[in-house]
């Protein structure tokens, strides 16, 4: 099957799904825990616990689970989302948001919906991915958000388009990654793009039915002498100082939205600052609100209800993004409506979601940024020098977080939760720069520090999966995972504990210990989590398999070390059952670890190499690999022959000759930009790699 699959008649394909249509997938549906026949949102439900009350598959049964079909997704790279499934028809995007509907019986196409992003993007290309986290459902419509901006709602039946709507600006470097959510017959949306311009964050709520914007909230106040949107945005700005609306300020939303019915709220998890550096965009200080925090806002109007901040003038790139799951806890006597929420900052947060009030915050991994939170006050209590005050600090976590955007998953029977997490630090620095003549990017990344000029080596850091008591603040049992992007977990009544890995293995956990009960070798790095539903009496679990994301395409050698070279395995979805008898196909090569090309001709002028790597963090590094190691999202420029040809180079990245595979046109680049790109490329091609014990 390929990607340009042509449905011979749409009417064929509406009579396929309609066959066994029967749910109305609305606020009724999706606040339902107790029926696991659809998983119909991101999280399954709006509590976004991603739990399933199904038990056919159990921790008695699990080692019999076999594949019962996959489907090869030759024309795809980046597979990071969540499948949805209703009425036993899986949902699912490809790259640049290629929109399949499947049988989930058998793996039939239905239909398919390009939105052709590549050809709307314009210079947005230069700071997107080809990613996205998966795709919302309301009342037999399907709603993409694409990377380039735009909000898409699709016939659930047919595939066609319904209505399209644009949420940004396109002359701005913003771009979509999250899902949409639909909650009162609207679907919110926000965007990312901090760290590439000049952003102020914010989320839209627009009408389910027609696209029409309902209402917005902006995370972090503009310029005062233009007037204040609401009393919110005026109490904001009184914890910034400097100017800090011409660097956007942040807080961008690209993540972590949930609907919460019993208080008709949606909570929202922001991010970090425009730029990460606080001394460059509220120079003297602040608590720079509403950056890094869960901002509550009542779901018709968008009125802003309460918040609380994880962390207060943010400078590291902690933000809280991250999932928000929400769970009944018993404190004693009392049940709490809690909020669950453990952000990149390394702490792992329980809070009143009817009041916000802070009821637990302890670390969950290594975090030398802060000692503890204090409870009464809620703040966190820094330690001395972790700003980088002197201009450098070795800081735990590093940006990439303690936990990412990798879903957890609770289980109310074990009272645990399921944590994908990244022990690795980071060392920020801006030594050097003048920070007073520091100007926010075009299109280009730059978070204010120095970062992501040279590689990443595969032993920098460590990944495990934690089984969190959220009441007792502490690990039960955890397992060590292959590098740190591990995917998100799934859980189930059935006693078990799903997650892909980075190194292509599938595994089942008994989720009350953690003993590994089941796995399967697929072949090719995991980036998104399973799901599982039911179809005529039958449970099912699917999983994409696709390595993607910010952690396969910046980090480099800590990426590289699986081996999932550029388009070198097959991209696939698989569909598991307990009677599932179809042999796990073979992957089209085994792990590769390209070679850089020998090149005794091309003399490296180390006069230029500076100002190329500079250049290259800015342009390239999102893609290519932080000192031009690929981690398999795009090709390693260090192995590739194009670089050793000004001419082909030319054409290339001012030419836009690989545009429609999604290399982006530099077409201001000038002969000088060319050539110190190139002699940087160069020399990092001839300096040693640390791949690991894996890639040796």
């Amino acid at each position: 099957m390929t990607r340009y699959f042509a449905v011979a008649c749409a009417a064929v394909a509406a009579c396929a799904i309609n066959a066994h249509a029967g749910t109305t997938i609305d606020d009724a549906a999706l606040a339902n825990e107790a029926d696991g026949r659809n998983w119909a949102t991101y999280g399954r439900t709006y509590s976004e616990q991603r739990y399933s009350p199904l038990a056919a598959i159990d921790a008695d049964n699990v080692d019999e689970l076999g594949l019962a079909w996959y489907m090869d997704l030759p024309n795809d790279r980046s597979l990071n989302g969540t499948p949805l499934v209703v009425d036993g028809v899986i949902y699912f995007e490809g790259s640049y948001n290629f929109v399949y509907a499947v049988d989930a019986r058998s793996g039939k196409t239905l239909w398919t919906y390009d939105p052709k992003v590549i050809e709307a993007a314009g210079e947005r290309m230069r700071v997107m991915w080809d990613v996205s986290r998966g795709l919302a459902y309301w009342n037999g419509k399907v709603y993409v958000a694409t990377v380039d901006g735009r909000l898409i709602a699709l016939d659930a039946a047919s595939g066609e388009r319904v209505w399209e709507t644009m949420t940004v600006d396109p002359r701005k470097a913003l771009f979509i990654t999250g899902a949409p959510k639909v909650f009162r017959g609207k679907v919110f949306i926000g965007n990312g793009g901090t760290e590439w311009g000049p952003t102020r964050g914010y989320a839209t709520a627009y009408d389910a039915e027609t696209g029409e914007q309902v209402w917005r909230f902006w995370a972090v106040p503009g310029n005062p002498a233009d007037g204040f949107e609401n009393e919110a945005m005026e109490m904001a700005a009184k914890t910034w100082t400097g100017e800090w609306w011409k660097y956007g300020g942040g807080g961008t939303i690209w993540h972590g939205i949930t609907y919460d019915p019993e208080f008709n709220q949606v909570l929202l998890g922001t991010g970090n600052g425009s730029p990460w550096n606080q001394k460059i965009r509220s120079p003297e200080g602040g608590d720079n609100l509403f950056l890094c925090s869960i901002v509550a806002l009542d779901a018709d109007t968008g009125e802003y209800k309460w918040h609380y901040q994880t962390v207060p003038g943010e400078t590291w790139d902690y933000n809280s993004n991250m999932d928000i799951v929400l769970a009944d806890l018993k404190y004693g006597e009392q049940t709490i409506k809690a909020l669950l929420h453990a952000p990149k900052n390394g702490f792992f947060y329980v809070i009143n979601r009817a009041n916000g009030e802070l009821l637990s915050a302890e670390k969950i991994g290594k975090a030398t940024w802060a000692s503890h939170v204090d409870l009464k006050s809620g703040r966190p209590v820094e330690n001395a020098g972790v700003r980088y005050e002197d201009g450098e600090e070795l800081v735990w976590p590093s940006a990439v977080g303690t936990h990412s955007w990798h879903a957890m998953s609770y289980n109310p029977d074990t009272g645990l939760v399921y944590v994908p997490v990244v022990e690795m630090p980071g060392f920020y620095t801006d030594k050097g720069m003048k920070l007073e003549e520091w100007k926010s990017p075009y299109f280009g990344f730059d978070p204010g520090i120095d970062t992501l000029r040279g590689d990443v080596p595969a032993d920098a850091g460590t990944g495990a999966l934690r089984a969190w008591d959220p009441l007792q603040a502490k690990v039960v049992w955890e397992h060590p995972l292959p590098g740190i992007w591990n995917p998100g977990t799934l859980t189930t009544h059935g006693n078990l504990v799903f997650q892909g890995r980075a190194d292509g293995r599938f595994v089942a956990y008994r989720a009350t210990d953690g003993e590994v009960l089941w796995s399967v070798e697929l072949g090719h790095g995991i980036s998104a989590p399973p799901v599982t539903y039911e179809v005529d009496g039958k449970q099912y679990i699917s999983l994409l398999v696709g390595w993607g994301g910010t952690g396969a395409s910046m980090v480099g050698s800590i990426a590289a070390q699986h081996g999932w070279a550029y388009k070198a395995q097959m991209r696939r979805l698989y569909t598991f059952t307990l009677d599932g008898a179809v042999p796990i196909p073979p992957q089209t090569n085994p792990p590769i670890f390209p070679k850089p090309l020998a090149a005794p001709d091309f003399l490296v002028d180390a006069s230029l190499l500076d100002e190329g790597s500079w250049l290259y963090k800015e342009s390239c590094s999102m893609c290519h690999g932080g000192g031009a190691v690929s981690g398999g999202y795009a090709p390693d420029l260090r192995a590739s022959p194009i670089v050793l040809s000004e001419a082909a180079f030319k054409e290339v990245v001012v030419n836009g000759a690989k545009r429609v595979n999604g290399m982006p046109d530099f077409n201001d680049f000038n002969d000088h930009q060319l050539a110190v790109l190139r002699h940087y490329i160069r020399h990092q091609a001839g300096e040693p790699q640390n791949l690991g014990a894996g890639g040796h």
